[in-house]
């Protein structure tokens, strides 16, 4: 029998967006899952929407205000039930295969406890101005090891966002849940300490997409953001210190300011685009 998967959705001010995102979690090849969301007392209607869906499968639960993000993604995914997690934000969304693509990968590999796949970018309204991004060259099974350092090499987060992956839940409460020491490497400074734990499995197919709006967090403080790069870069050589060189991390601190200025760039260039339609 496949192993159970739970969705996670943590949600905080998405009334906009989390209609589309449950429904492509609903949307799903593979219909054998629980999704659990979380709204962390949001003042929109966010778990008005949440709570407008008819489906066993669904869960919502509310999260108290305060803590940031790291305290509603670690309450959500501490309740999940299968052996499985993907937390998926409350303004991204999956493509259909992805639960089945992902389950298959981690049951084929007992020795994987993350799969990651390619995702699409779209903007505010939902359409598609990048395709397939991530990875960088990584398919199948990969030494844990070996896939942080192609992240640390390439600057930027090549695995993506939540929605890309899948951990096996034992290799994330292992290593303490979702690291919430630096806001904008939550999810890598994450995938880095539960590839401590073993391998990952690369998916080479887009199976998610990341909105990029106004509202996403990610869009600012880009100083902050190459900052928490450079930390990230250096803690991951602590991890993986027979892997990760001192050329690694130098290389990688220095495509991040590069990944800055190109993400400030593509934000001017969507323009409106970065805001839902009235």
């Amino acid at each position: 029998m496949p192993e159970l998967v739970s969705v996670v959705v943590p949600a905080y001010k998405n009334a906009d967006y989390l209609g589309a995102t449950i429904t492509s979690i609903l949307a799903q090849t593979d219909p054998d899952f629980e999704l659990i969301i979380a709204d962390h007392s949001s003042p929109d209607g966010t778990r008005q929407v949440a709570e407008s869906f008819d489906d066993p499968r669904i869960t919502v639960v509310d999260t108290p205000a305060g803590g940031g993000a790291p305290r509603n993604w670690n309450r959500v995914s501490e309740l999940a039930t299968g052996a499985y997690v993907k937390l998926v934000c409350g303004d991204d969304l999956i493509h259909p295969e992805a639960i089945a693509e992902q389950r298959a990968a981690l049951d084929a590999h007992p020795g994987a406890v993350m799969a990651a796949c390619k995702r699409d970018l779209v903007d505010a309204r939902g359409k598609t101005f990048v395709k397939a991004r991530g990875l960088d060259g990584l398919s199948g099974l990969v030494r844990g090891a070996e896939a942080v350092r192609a992240t640390v090499r390439a600057g930027t987060n090549i695995f993506g966002e939540p929605a890309c992956a899948m951990i096996r839940r034992s290799a994330l409460e292992e290593t303490g849940w979702w690291d919430g020491t630096k806001a904008y490497y939550i999810d890598a400074g994450t995938y880095a300490r539960v590839l401590t734990q073993g391998d990952l499995v690369a998916v080479p197919r887009s199976l998610a997409a990341f909105r990029v709006s106004a509202s996403q967090w990610s869009v600012r403080l880009m100083k902050e953001q190459q900052q928490q790069a450079a930390e990230f870069h250096a803690e991951a050589r602590t991890l993986f210190p027979d892997t990760i060189t001192e050329g690694d991390v130098r290389r990688g601190d220095l495509l991040a300011h590069v990944v800055a200025w190109q993400r400030r760039a593509a934000y001017l260039v969507l323009g409106k685009r970065m805001r839902p339609e009235a």
